[in-house]
């Protein structure tokens, strides 16, 4: 703490050295609008100069003691055309200057937080960050922020139990353990919330995703190697309200019902202002095969929450979120009766509350940002995983005590950060960013029957400490270190990173990025999940010697896009380096009499990610825009892992294609209409069988597959019907997903089948069907 008081005090004592220089009192102010509405958040920059902000939440903007002498001023904001005006800076001098900005398709230049943790222009990060905005859930009909994800670059969602449908978010080859999901910039997606927390979360709740792949983002912590996942709820912006229902036919078998609304409301001095969200989503249990076991389990999910702000005053915010999340969840069979009388079942409650708090406080001009912030979740998990004896013994044994676990899961993080912006250091600006944060997780769970316990209380004390230094107008540095002192790993953990931005012009950016990581040796979501295998369980533990995991990282793009009075096109061309240092690797140690297999998380050496992605956008004349992206990778490990006790190890990941990716057109021929073709691509991996296919209760005979490639092709067609006495709009859309049903075909059957022999796409030709009353 003393080492942070002196940093702040140079921070101060040079500030106090710039403010002298840069006094000029040459301002600029003026507002935003659209349509007339006024716009919150739009970037406003003087071109080729330093000098920047955003609006307020009233769409107002001030600009302090800038450079005389003539200049162009910008406003740029996500989902609207840039606007470019003259105005002469003149010493002592206030002038007004007002923008009009009109919407557009597809954005290049967003504001962004997750790269730097402060907000930035996309192409003034020195580190790429990629947007999932709403409008991509809308295009594909993602319900659920895990159903939208792979619509990313270098992201690949994968489901991975054909009982309960857990699903992993897999980034840059590397596992869901390997990348930090953020709500609200906050870590409070806890291991055990990674297991079904992306399918429980709705669209609804999300106003956008930012997407850092790579080690880049160390400086969110353990667990940032592969990436970060930022997920940002709705901003209440404007008075506005949704409310939209549809209903999914799958395969033309079971049905999947969704209800979502948001609303918001400010208050007439704008203040103020809070987005209510809602949620409800009832699906039946579908069976692919006929063998009377569900490939997708039934689900009941219903869900609720708001995000708010409120100005204190002009340069004090404080914003306060909170959800709520309940989700039944059942696979097997006999779904009617209780889990424990099914043949094989595994049923999920879970009650889930999460939210948080900030504060910001902004003085000195704007110069200097400090922030508090707190966050937390806490969930309440019943569960059930079971297969009903043959043995009649073992059968009294059940029913006399039926393998039902429960869990409780805290997690908790606050701390606070400064920013710091030194004008003219060096010829630059540079923008220096500390702070402190400690984050709690601790998770029980426990199953009786099964002799099961884990009690997990995990710990860790994190400082970061930034410079984002733009040394001119094309070069960027940034450098940082984090230092955590984790409760798992007995010494202090220092990670570096260092990034570089070169622009050669407007339109062409070009990176570098090297970093550090580590994870620490303790549970995480893969690992609490209790799978079917050969006729028994199958589970994991982690070895008494268990080691941290570090990693190295090296990353470097060129990020091309042009736009036009009609056109904007470009590319984004990446690769990536990771190695890990005694990763963790998964390894059978034993079957047990009862056919249950025990898997065991220890330290398996060196292993390496290596590899690229392309990504390609487009948009003509606002009628025709098209998306896609490619990623191409190799993933090993130094020395073969022994996954099954009966078969040769491999080098290879399992689960793990080197080639993934996604497109999207989107085709607006007249304003109402709106049809959309997408599509997501799968090149081959290794899946592992435990027990031979089509022969129950085998695990004697244990095989690697490789999977065929598969595409997944979506269709939606929607049409809005203007209502101008409610100043509304009403949409009828429709479509269908998974078009040519390139769904698994060869699952288990039966109660003894491997659960997690699943791969493919998450679900069969669906059609569905719904409307939506909108302002």
């Amino acid at each position: 703490m003393r080492r942070y008081a002196f940093f702040i005090s140079i921070i101060s004592l040079l500030h106090s050295f710039h403010s002298v220089a840069q006094k000029t009192d040459a301002n600029v102010f003026g507002d935003v609008q659209s349509a007339g509405e006024h716009i919150p958040f739009v970037n406003i920059y003087l071109d080729g100069t330093n000098y920047g902000t955003v609006t307020d939440e009233t769409g107002h903007y001030l600009l302090v003691n800038l450079p005389v002498g003539e200049h162009t001023l910008v406003a740029k904001m996500i989902g609207y055309k840039p606007v470019r005006k003259s105005v002469n800076l003149v010493k002592g001098q206030s002038i007004e200057l007002n923008f009009e900005l009109e919407k557009q398709s597809l954005a290049v230049d967003e504001v962004v937080v997750t790269g730097t943790k402060t907000f930035k222009r996309r192409t003034e990060s020195a580190v790429i960050v990629n947007v999932i905005d709403s409008k991509i859930f809308d295009y594909v009909q993602a319900n659920t922020i895990s159903e939208g994800l792979s619509f990313q670059s270098g992201i690949r969602m994968e489901t991975d139990c054909q009982t309960c449908n857990y699903t992993q978010l897999r980034m840059n080859g590397l596992g869901g353990a390997y990348s930090q999901i953020l709500i609200n910039s906050r870590p409070i997606f806890s291991p055990l919330t990674g297991l079904y927390g992306l399918e429980q979360i709705p669209t609804e709740m999300v106003e956008r995703i930012e997407v850092v792949r790579g080690g880049a983002s160390a400086l969110y912590g353990s667990s940032a190697i592969g990436g970060t996942v930022n997920v940002i709820t709705k901003f209440p912006s404007r008075n506005a309200y949704n409310l939209s229902i549809s209903n999914a036919i799958i395969n033309g078998q079971a049905n999947d019902n969704h209800i979502n609304g948001n609303i918001t409301l400010l208050s007439t001095q704008r203040n103020a202002g809070a987005t209510i969200f809602v949620s409800r989503r009832d699906r039946q249990s579908y069976d692919h095969n006929d063998d009377g076991y569900s490939e997708m389990p039934a689900l009941q999910n219903n869900s609720f929450g708001f995000n708010s702000y409120f100005r204190l005053s002009q340069n004090q915010k404080l914003e306060v979120n909170m959800a709520s999340l309940h989700e039944y969840r059942r696979g097997g069979n006999l779904n009617d009766e209780p889990a424990y009388l099914a043949d094989q079942s595994e049923e999920r409650t879970h009650d889930i509350l999460m939210g948080g708090t900030d504060y910001t406080l902004d003085f000195e001009n704007n110069r200097t940002t400090f922030a508090a912030f707190f966050a937390g979740q806490y969930t309440k998990r019943k569960h059930y995983t079971g297969i009903l004896p043959d043995d009649e013994a073992a059968l009294a044994a059940h029913y006399a005590l039926p393998p039902y676990g429960n869990t409780k899961n805290n997690t908790f993080m606050g701390g606070v950060q400064l920013n710091h912006t030194i004008y003219d250091f060096l010829g630059g600006l540079n923008v220096i960013t500390t702070g402190l944060e400690y984050n709690y997780d601790d998770v029980m769970d426990e199953i009786e029957t099964y002799d099961y316990l884990l009690d997990q209380t995990s710990k860790n004390t994190g400082f970061y400490l930034q410079s984002d230094w733009s040394v001119s107008s094309k070069l960027t540095l940034l450098t940082g270190v984090r230092a955590d002192q984790h409760n798992y790993v007995d010494r202090l953990i220092l990670n570096p990173r260092l990034s570089a931005l070169y622009k050669f012009n407007q339109e062409t950016q070009f990176r570098m990025s090297w970093s550090t990581g580590f994870r620490a040796p303790q549970a995480f979501d893969t690992d609490m999940h209790i799978a079917f295998s050969g006729g028994g369980i199958q589970q994991v533990q982690l070895a008494d010697d268990l080691d941290e995991e570090r990693s190295q990282s090296l990353s470097s793009s060129l990020n091309w896009d042009r736009a036009t009075e009609t056109h904007i096109y470009g590319f984004t061309i990446e690769g990536f380096y990771t190695v890990l240092n005694d990763a963790f690797i998964l390894e059978e140690l034993d079957n047990t009499p009862e056919g249950n297999s025990i898997l065991e998380k220890r330290n398996g050496g060196n292993s390496e990610v290596f590899g690229g992605t392309f990504e390609a956008r487009a948009n003509f004349n606002q009628q025709l825009q098209f998306e896609a992206g490619l990623t191409l990778q190799k993933s090993q490990y130094e020395n073969a892992v022994a996954w099954s006790t009966e078969i040769d190890g491999t080098k290879d990941f399992l689960r793990t294609p080197n080639s993934y990716g996604y497109y999207t057109i989107t085709f607006t021929p007249e304003s109402p209409f709106m049809a959309t073709l997408s599509g997501l691509y799968t090149g081959k991996m290794l899946i592992p069988h435990y027990g031979l296919p089509g022969d129950a209760g085998t695990p004697e005979q244990d095989i690697l597959f490789k999977s065929d490639p598969f595409w997944e092709t979506n269709l939606k067609l929607s049409y809005d019907f203007n209502l101008p006495h409610l100043d509304s709009k009403l949409q009828f859309f429709g479509g269908v997903s998974n078009i040519f049903n390139q769904y698994q075909d060869d699952f288990d059957k039966g109660k003894y089948r491997d659960s997690n022999y699943v791969y493919g796409p998450s679900k069969p030709r669906t059609i569905y069907f719904g409307l939506k009353l909108f302002n």
